[in-house]
């Protein structure tokens, strides 16, 4: 890995122009594990004005060669998969072989999943048979700014650049300052494929310095943002200004609907899918709505499954969860804890508190309260950590409304043996994504939500589509083959 202080603009790994120190904390020790900097102003407008002018050549290159190039990256992480495994495990915290199962081959995974869909992609195609001399085109929205978590680094790192690749735009990442070591690695793999210069850059930053630069950048046509929906509100309205399209893949309070008919391990496998990634994913099935006939018996098996999972380093091999990402993050979900205490939730598994025997590291114990009551701090709010709230309900249209009754709407999901019931909540559910029996969304299907989760839509052909602007041509010659 290069100088990891380092910033890649313009096919080049370039200092900063004014160097500001940012430690990267591994968070299984509390011990600094990298250092980068923090770019400024300076920076970013030198990696933007590299886009820009790499964008007049970029943006009319042929989709055959642009899918070639693509195709490069994905062949330098099958070389280098380990690397990305390992250095995902150690900025965030994801145990080693969650890492390799998981969260480094996401890359691969999404990047094929893009090269399918842009093999279907019509560049240019007949606006319909009422008006043969139409055609609509889709072109590259222009120079965009990529603003990634920490959360699943890769994941989030190849849902926008693969898709801007593709689309024929340049652009600028900025991932998040607590894990960056990917994303450097990342921005190696795409100069070793031979991305042309200026096509990709990478500048390390925070969102209040590179962030908001991005966001407000006059040369800047587009901002794909994921974090928290607090940023999505301030990230929209700096971009207001100059016009940009803005897509945003925001928090969730995700419900998984439980109804008595449903697969006996049902509860076992909601409390494992919340606790996984230390329930650092915002898609999480965070709120268990049980219905009341198998409530009791509910409670007692997530009490007992949460009991199981067990917590520690993310460099030891095993099916543990690992740490949250940082202190901050820690004290908030002990808050939260505190408060589900404080209001009368009862406790049925973890607590607040590191796990025993463990003194460093910001490790978490997996929580369950049960008897939740809709409005209460735990079921409204998104922890972001391995706390799940358990509330029982007795009507199909009760779970509909508690599920429903929240600024979110990302995922939410159903265990049923009973089709009819399924298919009816999948469609009364206000969400971008509803999945039924935990079978997981095929492969190309768009990620994304509704209301406070924002209204991006990754992956597959709707991922490419964020990154096109559509053209509606006349007086076509159809006797010329059309320009891709």
């Amino acid at each position: 890995m290069p100088d990891t202080r380092h910033f890649y603009i313009n096919g080049q790994w370039v200092a900063p122009q004014t160097p500001r120190d940012c430690d990267v904390i591994n968070p299984s020790t509390e011990e600094v594990c990298a250092t980068i900097s923090l770019g400024d102003a300076a920076d970013t407008n030198a990696a933007v004005a590299a886009a820009k002018a790499a964008f007049a050549t970029w943006s009319v290159t042929p989709p055959a060669t642009r899918r070639a190039v693509v195709a490069g990256i994905l062949a330098q992480y099958e070389a280098r998969a380990e690397e990305m495994a390992v250095a995902i495990s150690l900025e965030m915290g994801a145990p080693i072989d969650m890492s390799r199962a998981d969260q480094a081959p996401c890359l691969p995974w999404h990047l094929q999943n893009f090269l399918t869909a842009f093999d279907q992609m019509e560049w240019v195609r007949p606006l319909g048979p009422h008006a043969p001399n139409d055609r609509i085109a889709l072109e590259p929205i222009g120079v965009v700014g990529l603003i990634t978590p920490w959360n699943w680094p890769m994941n989030q790192v190849t849902l926008k650049v693969i898709p801007a690749l593709l689309a024929g735009c340049t652009c600028v990442l900025k991932p998040s300052e607590e894990a960056p070591l990917s994303s450097l690695l990342f921005a190696e793999f795409c100069h070793d494929a031979g991305v042309p210069a200026g096509v990709f850059n990478l500048v390390n930053g925070d969102g209040m310095g590179v962030g908001s630069q991005l966001s407000a950048h006059p040369d800047i046509e587009m901002i794909s943002f994921t974090g928290s929906t607090r940023a999505g509100r301030a990230i929209s309205k700096a971009a207001a200004e100059t016009m940009k399209r803005v897509t945003l893949e925001l928090g969730g309070k995700g419900a998984n609907v439980i109804f008595a008919d449903a697969d006996d391990r049902a509860v076992e496998k909601g409390v494992r899918k919340m606790m996984y990634n230390s329930g650092q994913s915002c898609n999480a099935p965070s709120r268990m709505l049980v219905e009341r006939p198998i409530y009791d018996r509910a409670v007692e098996i997530a009490a007992k499954t949460a009991a199981e999972i067990k917590v520690g380093p993310a460099s030891e091999a095993g099916d543990h969860i690992g740490p949250v990402v940082n202190r901050r993050q820690w004290d908030q979900i002990q808050g939260y804890i505190q408060k589900g205490i404080d209001e009368g939730a009862r406790l049925i598994a973890g607590g607040p508190g590191l796990p025993e025997g463990m003194n460093k590291g910001f490790y978490v114990r997996p929580t369950v309260f049960a008897d939740v009551k809709p409005g209460m701090t735990i079921e409204k709010e998104e922890i972001f950590g391995p706390v799940l709230a358990m509330i029982p309900f007795d009507t199909e249209e009760e779970a509909v409304h508690i599920a429903n009754d929240t600024p979110y709407g990302l995922t939410n999901y159903v265990q049923s043996s009973d089709g009819a019931r399924r298919n009816r909540l999948a469609r009364q559910l206000r969400a971008g994504m509803v999945e039924m029996n935990y079978r997981s969304r095929g492969a190309g299907s768009p990620f994304g939500g509704v209301k406070a989760s924002g209204r991006a839509r990754e992956g597959g052909h709707w991922g490419l589509e964020e990154f096109l602007e559509v053209k509606a041509i006349s007086g076509w010659d159809s006797s010329v083959d059309p320009a891709e």
